[in-house]
């Protein structure tokens, strides 16, 4: 099942001190037991896709000078050359919400997985490598799809344009390609539109999809975030130790693990009740936060924003003030 180092081991002698999580998680190899390859195989399927969609919102240009004209000169001509660039625009926005919704989809059958049973949250990650390495590739999906989002804002004007235009399709005569329909249903389009206007779509349908899962398996809540926060922790001693480092074949695995803990952090923030800033969370902010700013800026600026500007209780009373000062602008 791929590279599994040791095992939770405890500082220096003291039977009593805190665990260290000194697992190494092999985010590059790790591969399905037959216990793990039904949930495995229909997540990946998912996950095939994943690539794909980001080379597409990464690439995104949008139609804004055909819309510009349109408006500036709403002639048959220039309407039908707006309708022709935005129309493909739309079917991959599309792609990306039914995406959304297979992610929301398989969310749940992976946690139910990864936590809850007679295993302890350690016992999951260390026994179910392939199926946290699918979690992982989840969460960077996610945070990497929301900061293109935000960086692209043509992707609401166009759907808006789009949205605006089926509505009065009378003045739309553009040949379609044969089958094609003109528009999306109005149903999906205001769902769309609704998932769009989110600063950080993917991420609220993870946490969406997490908090019913929680929800769903009241018995299971702490299980739940205890795993999140076990992963975190993980994630941390395992780039904060270079012989564990080492291990990783591709340099961009460390770039992986970064984004994993930091969308890890998140994501307890959300589901969590009290969330993962204050005193009683389990969650090592404050050494995940240090070891974010000691790494060069490029890498470390859009995870710090993410943990500013997309949480849900880091402004909330509850999170100390040495906290708030720490993940300032």
């Amino acid at each position: 099942m791929g590279k599994l180092l040791s095992l939770l081991a405890r500082d220096d002698s003291n039977c009593c001190s805190s665990p260290r999580y000194d697992i190494f998680l092999d985010f590059e190899n790790a591969a399905p037991t037959d216990t793990e390859r039904d949930v495995y195989e229909e997540v990946q399927r998912v996950l095939l896709d994943s690539d794909k969609i980001l080379e597409e919102i990464q690439c995104y240009k949008g139609a804004g000078k055909e819309i510009r004209e349109a408006i500036a000169d709403p002639s048959t001509i220039t309407q039908e050359r707006a309708w022709r660039a935005v129309k493909p625009l739309v079917d991959k926005l599309l792609r990306f919400y039914n995406h959304s919704l297979e992610l929301k989809r398989v969310v749940p059958r992976l946690l139910g997985s990864l936590v809850g049973g007679s295993m302890s949250p350690t016992q999951h990650l260390e026994q179910q490598q392939a199926l946290v390495k699918q979690f992982a590739e989840i969460l960077e999906f996610v945070l990497k799809f929301d900061e293109h989002k935000m960086k692209t804002p043509a992707i609401q004007n166009d759907f808006s344009y789009y949205r605006r235009i089926v509505s009065r399709s009378g003045l739309i005569n553009a040949e379609l390609p044969p089958g094609e329909e003109p528009h999306i249903g109005a149903e999906v389009a205001n769902r769309m539109s609704l998932f769009y206007a989110q600063a950080t779509p993917m991420l609220k349908v993870l946490s969406e999809a997490t908090s019913q899962f929680v929800n769903d398996n009241q018995q299971d809540l702490e299980n739940t975030t205890e795993t999140l926060s076990t992963m975190a922790k993980v994630c941390l001693r395992m780039l904060e130790n270079p012989k564990l480092v080492a291990q990783f074949s591709r340099e961009e695995t460390s770039l992986l693990v970064l984004r994993v803990m930091v969308g890890l952090i998140i994501l307890y923030d959300w589901v969590h009740p009290s969330g993962a800033f204050c005193r009683s969370s389990s969650v090592d902010v404050k050494g995940c936060v240090k070891f974010l700013q000691q790494q060069p800026p490029p890498k470390a600026e859009p995870l710090l924003n993410a943990l500013r500007y997309t949480t849900k209780h880091l402004n909330s009373q509850s999170t100390p003030k040495n906290i708030r000062a720490l993940l300032a602008a």
